[in-house]
């Protein structure tokens, strides 16, 4: 695991990401939330990509963060780890996947992790930032966060994607963070966070 790419990590949060591979291994054998060619590239293709939020998100202590559609807990669990001072609250719409969110988390001792079953929209705001992978187009990820927003200022949704978006994000205000300033390797080449402002 190479924690040097995300210095914002503390010993601690890197003992609890070290254990996150056996633990998926071991619930995923129960449910299956991870692809198994995926679980033996979980550090690349879940852990890091999640973490490589971290760079950008504007986290203070004490504020709130929505995981939108978390699967297995990505992006959610390891932003929890690294930034244990935030709340983390993990949003699902199949019951068992938010069943392995509790069990990890509860696992490594997260008290900052709240999982949620349920659809984005009906869960009760507010939140300052948002972030989610994968799981819908932009427009339908501001369309679930309407109303959900706090007062706070820079209160934005941050979505890791891949390919081509311009079609996806025409007419949409938004920032693209190109991955690859922070992480090497050709899985990262063409995948972004695209910032939404609320």
């Amino acid at each position: 695991m190479e924690f040097g790419l995300f210095p914002f990590l503390s010993e601690d949060a890197r003992r609890k990401l070290e254990a996150l591979p056996e633990l998926y291994r071991t619930w995923n054998a129960q449910i299956n939330v991870v692809s198994r060619k995926d679980l033996d590239n979980l550090w690349e293709r879940h852990v890091a990509h999640s973490l490589v939020l971290g760079h950008v998100l504007p986290l203070k202590p004490g504020l709130r963060v929505a995981d939108i559609g978390t699967g297995g807990g990505f992006p959610g669990i390891p932003l929890a780890i690294a930034f244990p001072d935030v709340e983390w609250v993990l949003v699902d719409s199949i019951a068992k996947k938010i069943k392995v969110v509790q069990a990890v988390s509860e696992a490594l001792g997260l008290t900052n992790v709240r999982p949620v079953w349920g659809r984005m929209e009906t869960v009760k705001g507010p939140f300052d930032l948002a972030v989610t992978r994968a799981v819908a187009p932009s427009a339908d990820l501001k369309r679930w966060m309407k109303g959900h927003w706090s007062s706070k200022p820079n209160t934005a949704l941050y979505a890791l994607k891949g390919g081509d978006l311009s079609e996806e994000l025409r007419g949409i205000r938004h920032k693209i963070h190109p991955l690859p300033q922070w992480l090497p390797g050709e899985f990262y080449e063409t995948k972004v966070i695209v910032e939404l402002p609320a």
